[in-house]
């Protein structure tokens, strides 16, 4: 085998094992019931006609609405620690504009190892002013990003669902601010 072949194939097994490595996570998430009828919880946060995403048992508020460029409007929705030292931020990226959006690339932040791999929510921060420390979206083993990415041009009114992982603060700090380039910052409270 050639050695750019072997190293695409490593690249799409990292990739596919992150994915699944998701997925499995999300799965542990539900409300353990079935998906036949849609919780009581979700509910008038979700219009004009935008799919549940795989964010379940969230409460109806929002953590954070963030109001960015070209009518872009970032919901978050949660932000939850896990025990293996992870934060993850999730939310709908909607366009609350009149025309087409496109996500524009000043999201992904100004590190070359992050622009390389396309257009993400790499340039997100978490900052923790009690311990002074930043935390930025972590990436995988090929220097790509642990965020939504590929975006779509959105339709007026179209969401789609986005996350971010970041490493976790100190277990004693719970609220953190968030930070995204070209949206304003706002203070958004961990769990777990």
């Amino acid at each position: 085998m050639s050695i750019p072949f072997t190293a695409r194939a490593r690249r799409g097994m990292v990739a596919l094992t992150l994915v699944a490595g998701l997925a499995l996570g999300m799965s542990g998430c539900g409300s353990g019931g079935g998906d036949d009828k849609p919780d009581a919880s979700s509910s008038s946060s979700r219009t004009g006609g935008s799919n549940p995403s795989a964010q379940e048992g969230q409460s109806d508020d929002p953590l954070a609405e963030l109001t960015g460029p070209d009518g872009l409007l970032l919901q978050i929705t949660s932000a939850q620690r896990d025990s293996g030292g992870f934060v993850t931020v999730n939310g709908n990226l909607k366009n609350d504009g009149a025309q087409r959006a496109n996500v524009p690339a000043q999201l992904s932040g100004n590190e070359t190892e992050i622009l390389r791999h396309g257009v993400s929510l790499g340039g997100a921060t978490l900052v923790d002013s009690k311990s002074k420390k930043r935390y930025y979206v972590l990436r995988d083993t090929d220097g790509r990003p642990l965020t939504t990415t590929g975006f779509p041009a959105l339709k007026p009114g179209q969401s789609v669902g986005v996350f971010m992982q970041f490493p976790s603060p100190p277990a004693g700090t719970s609220e953190v601010t968030f930070q995204l380039p070209q949206f304003p910052a706002a203070t958004i409270q961990i769990s777990g």
